[in-house]
This record gives C-alpha cells, sequence and structure tokens, in this order.
C-alpha cells in the first residue's frame, strides 16, 4: 500500500503487537481482500489499551475483526489500524444452585468455548455449534440460530473505550441486543471480556447435549457451506420493506426471493459462486476477488429488484470500501 511509507517514517517503533502491511487473505473465510496497513492482536487490556492509544496518536482509524467469518474486506486492504483481539482466557465461576458464570476473552473462538463448557457441564452455548466466530464477533453481531440469540446468555460484559482507552463493566441492557445488532455497533467501544449465566448439568445431560452439538453441527453442514463464504451475505428484510405476505405474515426472509429468481448454485462471477446449497450464500470456489464478490452480490440484488422491487441490504461485514459497493 502506497500510503504506507509516509505514515511509518513519522513512527520510531511499533509496539511488538503492532506490524504492518499484513495482508488480510488469510484473516477471514472469504480469503479475499488486501493488506491492512497497521495489524494488532492484544492479548491483554493492557495491550488493547495501547493498540487503542497508537492509533489516537498517529490519527489512524480503527478497524475491528474477530475470526473473520462475517466480513468482505476490500481488494485494497483496510486504511488504519486493524485489530483482531487476541484474549482468549476462559474461566468459571459460582452463581446460584443452577447456574455457573463462564468469564471468555473476545478471541475465544465459539468452538473452543463450547467444547470447554460441555468438558465442564454448563450448557446453552451448544444451541450455536457450528457457528464460525469468536466470542467478540458474536456478541458484536448478537449471533443466533433459529430461536437462540447469544444475548439470552450473555449477563455481563468488560469493555473498552474507543475514545479514551477506560475499561467499563457493563450489563446485558447495554448492549441494546437486536436482530444482528447490539450496541458495539456505534464503534465507541469494544468487547474485552464477556461473561455467561449458564446451566449447570450432569453426565447424562452433558452427554444429551454433546449429542445435540454433533447433530446441529451434521445439519448444518447439509444445509450451508462451511468454508470459503461470510455465511449469509444479506439480512432478512425488515417487515416495512416488503408487502408480501403468506399464511398472514409478510415474507422478510431474503432467501425466499432469492430462490425465486433461480440464483442457487448457478449465478457466478469468476471464481465467487451463489451456493448449491444456499441463495443467500456466497461462495469462493477457487481464486474469486472481492470484486467478483461484489458484482455478483450487486447482480443478486438487481434480479430481486426486478422482480419484486425490493432490494437486499448486506448481513455481512462490508471493510475497507471508500463507497458502499452495493445497491442500496
Amino acid at each position: 500500500m502506497e500510503k504506507l511509507q509516509p505514515i511509518i517514517e513519522h513512527i520510531s517503533a511499533l509496539p511488538p503487537f503492532i506490524t504492518h502491511n499484513v495482508s488480510l487473505k488469510d484473516k477471514n473465510w472469504f480469503r479475499t481482500g488486501g493488506n491492512a496497513e497497521f495489524f494488532a492482536e492484544p492479548s491483554t487490556g493492557q495491550e488493547f489499551q495501547e493498540a487503542l492509544q497508537f492509533a489516537k496518536t498517529h490519527n489512524l482509524p480503527i478497524t475491528l475483526i474477530g475470526e473473520g467469518a462475517n466480513v468482505l474486506i476490500s481488494d485494497a486492504g483496510i486504511a488504519g489500524l486493524v485489530i483482531r483481539p487476541a484474549l482468549k482466557n476462559i474461566t468459571i465461576s459460582p452463581y446460584d444452585h443452577e447456574h455457573m458464570l463462564l468469564h471468555a476473552g473476545a478471541g475465544v473462538s465459539m468452538h473452543d468455548l463450547i467444547v470447554y463448557c460441555l468438558e465442564h457441564n454448563l450448557l446453552g452455548l451448544e444451541e450455536f455449534s457450528g457457528i464460525p466466530g469468536s466470542v467478540g464477533g458474536s456478541v458484536y453481531i448478537n449471533l443466533h440460530y433459529f430461536e437462540f440469540l447469544i444475548s439470552q446468555f450473555l449477563l455481563s460484559a468488560q469493555v473498552i473505550e474507543k475514545a479514551t482507552g477506560l475499561m467499563h463493566e457493563v450489563d446485558n441492557g447495554w448492549f441494546n441486543f437486536g436482530y444482528n445488532y447490539s450496541t458495539l455497533h456505534q464503534n465507541a467501544h469494544y468487547l474485552v471480556l464477556a461473561t455467561f449465566k449458564l446451566k449447570k448439568a450432569d453426565a447424562l445431560q452433558t452427554t444429551y447435549a454433546q449429542g445435540r452439538r454433533i447433530e446441529i453441527m451434521r445439519h448444518r453442514a447439509k444445509r450451508y457451506p462451511t468454508k470459503n463464504t461470510c455465511g449469509s451475505f444479506f439480512r432478512n428484510f425488515h417487515e416495512h420493506e416488503v408487502t408480501l405476505v403468506s399464511n398472514n405474515k409478510k415474507m422478510i426472509y431474503v432467501a425466499y426471493y432469492l430462490d425465486k429468481i433461480g440464483v442457487k448454485g448457478q449465478l457466478r462471477v469468476g471464481d465467487a459462486l451463489v451456493s448449491h446449497q444456499h441463495a443467500n450464500m456466497i461462495v469462493n470456489v477457487g481464486n474469486a476477488t472481492t470484486a467478483d464478490i461484489i458484482q455478483l452480490a450487486r447482480t443478486m440484488q438487481q434480479m430481486v429488484f426486478e422482480q419484486f422491487g425490493i432490494v437486499p441490504q448486506a448481513e455481512c461485514r462490508l471493510l475497507g470500501f471508500d463507497m458502499h459497493p452495493l445497491l442500496s
């Protein structure tokens, strides 16, 4: 990135956990995108504070990513400082007769956290088995699967304030959770630690939950692609955005409209392909670029608009773009 050198010339030394001109292709599930101008993986709260101070000192924009399972990164990369939290501590503490508290750093993967829970006879989070992502990303988007939301299990959290670097203890209500939404979307605070209230279980209940986890993962593998995708690319519609009614309910599900236009497993731009398993999932089947994925997504939007008069909007986070690249 040509703009790196002038900034670097004014920096005498980078903190050991911050590097520059770092490829992001191996840090997101689409396996596309350019470089991060600066990249940090803080493993402690103090390092997180130092990363924010570094960005503030050098007037750098900040972008936070987790496992990159719900992002599409520009081929031009991301200017400023990209932070991927590496806070990976997990601890438990008592709560009441029926529950325990599970404390997990923002960088813990949901897979590892669920395995830990079942090893310690704690139930609840296995409902999210097979969904890629970190604790930080899952809280950010209020991770959901069928009727379950991660907000149903979150009791409290520690967040860091972007402007000051101060740590704050907040409760569930602070997040103002909604569908694919939390207060973290305002980009004024970042998750450091999440505390979940989970049910205690005996050995038999845990064995049942382990079996349920395996079945959920089998079910997901059959219905959805498991690599080189961001999952659902477009969000479901809000009720006020649609007029089509089925069984006395507004048809809000974007996959319904995408199925109707016949793109599943057919529509393709370069190596970007609409999955044969799910019409709302785009897959990199080879060497697709982000530009390929954007062109494919815009075509999907245009086709839905031409047939139904509505435009799907991205659920996938679009990072590093100077302008919004999709139809609005």
